[in-house]
């Protein structure tokens, strides 16, 4: 098995190809809450080998793996994230060699869409059909097909082990090769086990680890944020887990010290078109003078005079802007920092982690070891039960609330994220004491909450359009925490009248409150609109540019779509348009957030506010400035100016005239290094965007 869905979302949408599970329990205890929404089909042998999901820690789900009579593997997978998770029944036939001929996947997926997926291999063709693909293809040689839904528990290794060189061909597409890497002994279960450490390539932008056993099944595979390991063996995660992210560590050193290059001299840059996040204006023919990565002159062409021997970066006319910031995204591996940058993106608020992840990969990160932005960390915090996020900081009273604030703000954290399972009684209390300590407070609106609410009880901050639209459906949907909080608003946000004086009021509220607004138009773009079969509208303009298999991930649609819905799930989302239209109008602050893949998406975001109608410059100023401005770091950040950290990129194009050239960064200096945006998209078998 193989994690090869690496288009993943920490909040909105989880993009994952593992599987899960545990065993069924009368009582749940309270890390086992998750998984009491998974129920096993009769189906599954009471000898079934059986493997744990788990999401931060917890328990979320089941796979269990079997054979039948006939020869077949079969494998079911389920898990609950928050309401919603996959829930898919797979049957795998191979050959002599271990080359699946057939697979078939049954169930539903992620966001609870009909899964029926099929595959044929004989007499020298193939054929395969799916949600979003059907195809067939005359085959000279052995190749392998990695399913969209269905999910392999160990046929993908067993079959790169025994083919020639350890690689074969994907279908449809692409190819892939395993290399042993390390060899552990553990103790799991009681029981002294070898486990064996394998890389996979051609799957995802960057290598994916997978540990097997001494006869070659899966033992274990996962990362800070999921995990699939046998029952009993939960306890030896943490140490596979280290020797893997040691070498991921390694990757991505070599990747940083390859891309980016230390600016020893003071750096002249010149002839550049300067925007002024300030002004939100152009200024031609302007030159930056940086010394030990802070810029010291900024001034037109015949007046910046450095002293000294300096290095010199001829802009040639291309337009110089203030680092990108994404408002919203949850750091993964090393990768994200490097679609991050290769981007733009200089700085980023993560709004969701493990603690000891972010803290360690921001560490690497500002030390330069690993290409990645800055880092501003949101603590999150959630209510215990089934419909609880991915996290190990609950809060079900007072005294809990308080410490984990009190944690949070001893570690650095600035701001703080209430979660969808938050008791509503519990908000004024987390708001009052993150105040008392100096920090933000926002998140999503708690089940049982309407948004009003959530902002008169202190909210600075709220995440999610979805939450502007549900203020005014809560008679209908008051549990935020089940898929209801999406659905319910693709189905009717298009019957809102925004002109309506309920609205308004609203908006009044917002506003004397000052009120910040995350909307992640995006998101709901994918959810709203993308259908299987066409690339996700976030990630069309560069899905022809991404590695094969990563392609194929942005064609599996969005949210299912009842018959007859079509028009009005797409509607709704110009619906979200004209409402993101109207509160950015009436004078309310919008920051750009992604929660989602890193860097491509946060393009997609602007050019969506571009499209609602905030002129191009303004959209440029929000997401520099704007958000420097929110966090309060705007003494260091978001402009181009004397003292400032020299956060910067170069731009083939004209953003401010037209948002989709931001897709154009060339140069990204972060600091005292200078990065090639097409050297780092290179690395992660990106083609570069120019």
């Amino acid at each position: 098995m193989a994690i090869h869905r690496t288009l993943r979302s920490a909040g909105l949408i989880l993009y994952v190809s593992a599987s899960a599970v545990i065993s069924q329990q009368p009582e749940p205890t309270p890390k086992d809450v998750q998984a009491s929404l998974v129920t096993i089909p009769s189906e599954v042998p009471a000898d079934a080998t059986r493997y744990s999901l788990l999401l931060a820690g917890n328990k979320a789900g089941v796979m269990a793996v079997w054979k039948t009579p006939d020869g077949a593997r079969h494998n079911f997978f389920a898990f609950n994230d928050r309401g919603r998770g996959p829930k898919i029944t797979t049957r795998v036939v191979v050959d002599r060699a271990g080359i699946p001929t057939e697979i078939d996947a049954t169930g539903n997926d992620y966001l609870e869409g009909p899964v029926d997926e099929h595959f044929r291999l004989g007499g020298g063709k193939a054929s395969w059909s799916n949600k979003a693909e059907k195809g067939e293809k005359e085959l000279r040689d052995t190749a392998l097909y990695v399913p969209l839904d269905g999910n392999f528990a160990g046929e993908m290794e067993t079959a790169l082990l025994a083919a020639p060189g350890s690689r074969l061909a994907l279908l449809p597409e692409g190819e892939a090769r395993i290399e042993r890497v390390l060899d552990r002994t553990i103790t799991a279960g009681g029981k002294t086990r070898k486990v064996t450490l394998y890389e996979e390539t051609g799957l995802a932008f960057t290598s994916a680890p997978v540990w097997l056993a001494e006869d070659g099944s899966l033992f274990a595979s996962g990362s800070d944020w999921f995990v699939v390991i046998p029952e009993g063996a939960e306890a030896a995660w943490p140490e596979l887990l280290e020797s893997q992210k040691v070498r991921a560590s390694q990757q991505g050193e070599q990747v940083a010290r390859k891309a980016g290059k230390k600016l020893e001299a003071p750096l002249l840059i010149r002839d550049a078109r300067l925007f002024d996040s300030e002004t939100a204006s152009m200024k031609d023919r302007m030159s930056v003078l940086i010394v030990g990565g802070r810029i010291a002159q900024v001034g037109p062409d015949a007046k910046v005079k450095p002293s000294g021997k300096h290095d010199i970066l001829d802009a040639k006319g291309k337009t110089l802007l203030p680092g990108l910031w994404d408002m919203h995204v949850h750091l993964g591996d090393w990768d994200d920092g490097v679609l991050n940058l290769a981007a733009g993106v200089t700085t980023v608020r993560d709004l969701a982690n493990d603690i000891d992840h972010l803290r360690e990969i921001r560490a690497k990160f500002d030390s330069g070891v690993l290409a990645g932005p800055r880092v501003v960390m949101a603590g999150f915090i959630d209510g215990r039960g089934p419909y609880q996020g991915p996290t190990k900081v609950f809060a079900d009273t007072p005294e809990e609330a308080k410490a984990d604030i009190e944690r949070y703000k001893s570690l650095g954290y600035e701001q703080i994220k209430i979660y969808s399972s938050v008791k509503p009684e519990l908000v004024p209390v987390i708001a009052t004491e993150a105040h008392r300590l100096g920090m933000r407070v926002s998140g999503h609106v708690p089940a049982f909450m309407t948004m009003q609410q959530a902002v008169e009880q202190g909210y600075d901050e709220v995440q999610h359009a979805n939450f502007w639209f549900l203020n005014f459906f809560f008679d209908t949907v008051k549990d935020t925490r089940t898929p209801a909080r999406f659905t319910a608003v693709a189905e009717h946000a298009a019957e809102l009248d925004l002109n309506s004086e309920r609205v308004r009021a609203f908006v009044r509220l917002l506003r004397e409150h000052h009120t910040v607004l995350d909307p992640t138009i995006s998101a709901f773009e994918d959810f709203f609109t993308a259908r299987p079969g066409t690339p996700s509208p976030a990630l069309a303009a560069v899905a022809d540019r991404l590695p094969a298999q990563n392609r194929r991930q942005t064609l599996g649609g969005g949210l299912p779509v009842p018959e007859g819905m079509d028009k009005r799930y797409r509607d709704s989302f110009q619906a979200v348009l004209r409402f993101l239209k109207q509160l950015y109008d009436s004078g309310l602050t919008i920051v750009a957030g992604t929660d989602s893949v890193p860097g491509f998406t946060l393009h997609r975001e602007l050019e969506n506010y571009a499209a609602a109608g905030i002129p191009a410059p303004k959209v440029l100023q929000l997401a520099t400035l704007g958000a420097a401005r929110v966090m309060k770091h705007d003494g260091d950040s978001g402009s181009i100016a004397p003292n400032k950290t020299a956060d910067l990129i170069l731009v083939d194009g004209d953003p401010a005239a037209r948002t989709s050239d931001i897709r154009r960064v060339v140069t990204v200096i972060k600091g005292g290094t200078l990065y090639d945006a097409a050297a780092l998209y290179r690395s992660l078998g990106i083609r570069p965007a120019n």
